[in-house]
């Protein structure tokens, strides 16, 4: 069965599940299935990249949640900065419609929601942010695409930020990301959790 949650569409049995958890003091709720990433809890790399994300310094524009599986970064950040757009993205079919079931049921609607396979089908070339949990289990080469080719999607100012614990590759996440932007912050560390941004630079 092709049912990892990096594949367009997970072959499961179904299982859906629903269940709360604050973010930013705020509670949402979550519908969850088999064949999603950290389907009975918001995951731990994801809850440590929300806690340093910065929007106050953003340039403006709207942010793009690259890997968004069932939604709670990018709902997260809809719900914190509601006059931006936040565009969630992934490949997995399933994550997506839980991902608008999500939205719909925490009434959150500065959001678009759609298929691409890392960039392919993302067409804006003037996001404020990009964030991404990437999906280690799909391979370096993945990791390393959503990487490098955020870089000409952001505006000027516009920043990357992404979480990887260093045994899955943050050291060498943050070398790429200095070689292609010319600069990488660490901004966080938490339990073995890197917390990565790099700014685009003029």
């Amino acid at each position: 069965m092709t049912n990892y949650y990096y594949t367009h569409n997970p072959e499961v049995v179904h299982d859906e599940k629903q269940w709360n958890f604050e973010i930013f003091n705020h509670p949402f709720k979550f519908t969850t299935d088999n064949g999603v990433f950290s389907k009975r809890t918001v995951d731990y790399g994801s809850r440590t990249l929300l806690a340093a994300f910065d929007p106050s310094a953003l340039p403006a524009g709207a942010i793009l949640d690259l890997g968004t599986g069932y939604g709670p970064i990018g709902m997260a950040l809809a719900y914190q900065s509601p006059e931006r757009t936040v565009d969630m993205v992934d490949v997995n079919e399933l994550a997506l419609s839980l991902a608008r079931k999500n939205t719909a049921l925490n009434q959150i609607t500065n959001v678009n929601i759609f298929t691409s396979d890392v960039y392919e089908q993302v067409t804006k070339t003037n996001y404020a942010a990009i964030v991404t949990n990437p999906p280690v289990r799909a391979g370096k080469h993945v990791v390393d695409a959503m990487l490098t080719g955020a870089l000409p999607r952001l505006v000027v100012g516009g920043t990357l930020t992404v979480v990887l614990q260093k045994k899955q590759g943050a050291p060498s996440a943050k070398k790429l990301m200095q070689t292609t932007f010319g600069n990488c912050q660490i901004i966080k560390k938490d339990k073995g959790y890197y917390i990565l941004q790099s700014v685009k630079e003029g």
